[in-house]
């Protein structure tokens, strides 16, 4: 009769030791710490494929300044930003991913092998992975700066839970404003849109929806000069662009919709990029190089949630995969 046996303990799991580079070429070479980079770098070591992640000076992307993050799958209870990103570089390095805090300056992805360039040192890869994320466009405030993540957000759809029956006031004009105010109106008491404009860049259908939501307030042609409290938002400073008035909103939140800087500079000229900055993609990961896969926030210019860049990170691992097989680089 066939019996199940228990799972091993994790001091019982054969672990093979880091893998190295042949000649001085890495199978793979990811430049980004994120949800994207770590994922990839789990999936591609567990190939068995030689890999090398730069995660940054200033590494574990957004996650590293996030509180308690409620909506990554497989924590009931939430999980800190940077003990998930923290669990991340665990397990990558537990499946022997080696991990340099670099930053990556130039890259020439036009030869084979792939060149990327530290300050200080020349790397070569047979394939390579763009998780390099994107930044949230600011404010540019320094009560923006000082009540980050104690009601000031750049995220309506990870943090808009912790606002119910609050008001709140969402600052910009385009689709992503007008979601996030949306959104925010299945949650929130109140919410006001404030944008510098005098009518919004957004597409038309969700302008309607805005302006035939009893639950949502517009207020044009004016701007957030200062966001109040000590402790946790109490409300924002406004004025008006065109007459120089000034006013105030009581809220409780802050959400910061005015785009995203993706971090693609020194990719420039090397791969097609989007208007916005953005890599463009095809195939969901594969760049206009071949071998060059993108995956996150610096590809992703809709989603742009940690489960999504995650997602991403395991498909351009099992690209980058398929890549190297097929040129017999295995």
């Amino acid at each position: 009769m066939f019996t199940l046996k228990p799972p091993k303990k994790e001091a019982e799991v054969r672990v093979k030791p880091k893998l190295e580079p042949k000649d001085g070429i890495w199978d793979v070479i990811i430049i980004g710490s994120g949800p994207a980079g770590f994922t990839a770098a789990i999936y591609t070591t567990r190939a068995r494929l030689s890999t090398l992640l730069f995660a940054g000076s200033s590494w574990g992307g957004q996650l590293m300044t996030t509180t308690t993050v409620d909506n990554y799958p497989g924590f009931p209870e939430g999980i800190l930003g940077p003990d998930l990103i923290a669990n991340m570089k665990k397990q990558a390095e537990r499946f022997g991913a080696k991990i340099l805090y670099e930053d990556v300056v130039k890259v020439n992805l036009h030869v084979k092998p792939i060149r990327i360039f530290t300050e200080e040192k020349e790397y070569k890869a047979k394939s390579i992975i763009i998780a390099t994320g994107a930044t949230y466009r600011k404010l540019g405030l320094e009560s923006e700066s000082r009540l980050a993540a104690k009601g000031v957000s750049y995220c309506a759809v990870c943090d808009g839970y912790f606002f119910r029956d609050k008001r709140v006031v969402v600052v910009g004009g385009g689709d992503s404003a007008l979601h996030d105010a949306l959104f925010l109106s299945n949650l929130a008491k109140e919410v006001t849109i404030i944008h510098r404009r005098d009518k919004f860049r957004g597409e038309v259908y969700l302008q309607e929806q805005v302006f035939n939501n009893p639950k949502i307030k517009v207020v044009f042609d004016t701007i957030v000069i200062d966001i109040v409290g000590k402790d946790k938002v109490e409300g924002v400073k406004i004025k008006n662009v065109k007459t120089g008035e000034e006013g105030y909103i009581e809220c409780e939140g802050v959400f910061i919709a005015i785009g995203h800087v993706p971090a693609s500079d020194i990719f420039k000229d090397q791969i097609e990029l989007r208007d916005s900055g953005h890599i463009k993609v095809k195939d969901f990961v594969k760049t206009s190089v071949p071998g060059v896969f993108a995956a996150g926030d610096v590809a992703d210019y809709k989603y742009r949630q940690a489960v999504t860049a995650a997602a991403y990170g395991a498909m351009a691992a099992i690209e980058a995969e398929k890549y190297i097989r097929k040129n017999t680089y295995i």
